[in-house]
């Protein structure tokens, strides 16, 4: 299962390079500030990708964007305080009569610290790193679906959410951030042919056995050690991944969503020991994807299984 990918969080090259439009409303409806609610999980350079922007409601996004930062910046600082604090005493404490409990106290202040300072310095920097691209489930993602057949770009949370699912199947169910193509016409059957999209990624990320990757087996008294692999197209590319969309509301308010569809892997991610694996789709079939006719479903799976060998490096992830 494809957990975590590399979007392209570049609006203006997204916009030129596929036509297509940004829906500055979902943006804004997405950062809409609100106090009582927590904040929408989106990378740092989908933040930032609208840095700069011209338009009245494009500045507007901005605006709500520094609001949530100025939120957060605040509850982290408090943060820090009580971490600060936590760890004064139980160095004084330990300096005096050690327990077990100080010992503790010390160790979870001083990662707690860590985590919030480093928050802190993401929010801070202006700078973008690899990282700051990088979505997992639960985080919005930009991806590209057809409105009256023009192509048009929205958040959307990368958890996919059908229409008929209670909220609650988000914890029940936390693997719907990708949809098996052998399941496209059972739990999938109210987005597939329906409501399809595109997410465009640099790199996906698999959880791999260590053992897989040497390609042996277990050693008797061996534990599985779970890696993480970066797979990246090689030579470097822009990959489509084929997705599929929902749009639900419910007591808890509107939420656009999506899944990745997975398969089969490719021969590289095969070699490294992972049976499963995203879909990219050629760029000719993009239109066709995105615009299906729910009567011949048939054409879909003609465009899924019309897929070019792609070439992947992969690496350990950092």
């Amino acid at each position: 299962m494809c957990y975590s990918a590399l979007i392209r969080a570049d609006y203006a090259k997204l916009v030129r390079e596929f036509g297509a439009v940004l829906s500055l409303e979902e943006f804004a409806e997405l950062y809409a500030h609100d106090p009582g609610k927590k904040r929408p999980k989106t990378p740092k350079a989908m933040d930032d990708g609208f840095a700069g922007a011209r338009t009245e409601l494009g500045r507007d996004i901005v605006a709500k964007i520094q609001q949530w930062h100025a939120q957060e910046r605040q509850q982290l600082q408090a943060e820090l305080e009580r971490q600060l604090e936590r760890r004064d005493i139980a160095n004084a404490t330990l300096a005096t009569r050690p327990t077990q409990k100080a010992r503790n106290d010390l160790r979870v202040a001083g990662n707690r610290i860590d985590r919030a300072q480093a928050r802190l310095d993401d929010l801070h920097r202006e700078q973008l790193l690899p990282r700051d691209n990088r979505i997992f489930p639960g985080t919005y993602a930009p991806v590209m679906v057809s409105e009256n057949g023009r192509r048009v770009i929205k958040p959307m949370r990368y958890q996919c959410r059908l229409p008929d699912k209670p909220a609650r199947n988000d914890a029940l169910y936390p693997g719907t951030y990708n949809a098996r193509r052998d399941s496209l016409e059972g739990y999938w059957r109210g987005a597939f042919g329906l409501r399809h999209g595109v997410v465009v990624v640099q790199a996906f990320y698999e959880h791999v056995p260590r053992h897989a990757i040497a390609g042996r087996t277990l050693h008797n008294d061996e534990k599985e050690q779970d890696v993480v692999l970066e797979f990246r197209p090689d030579p470097p590319r822009d990959l489509l991944l084929a997705c599929l969309w929902a749009e639900w509301e419910g007591p808890e308010g509107r939420l656009l969503s999506f899944a990745t569809i997975t398969d089969g892997p490719s021969i590289d991610v095969a070699a490294a020991g992972h049976d499963r694996g995203v879909l990219p789709i050629r760029a000719e079939h993009l239109d066709a994807w995105l615009n299906p006719d729910p009567d011949n479903l048939a054409a879909q799976y003609a465009i899924l299984d019309d897929r070019e060998e792609i070439r992947y490096v992969y690496e350990e992830a950092a």
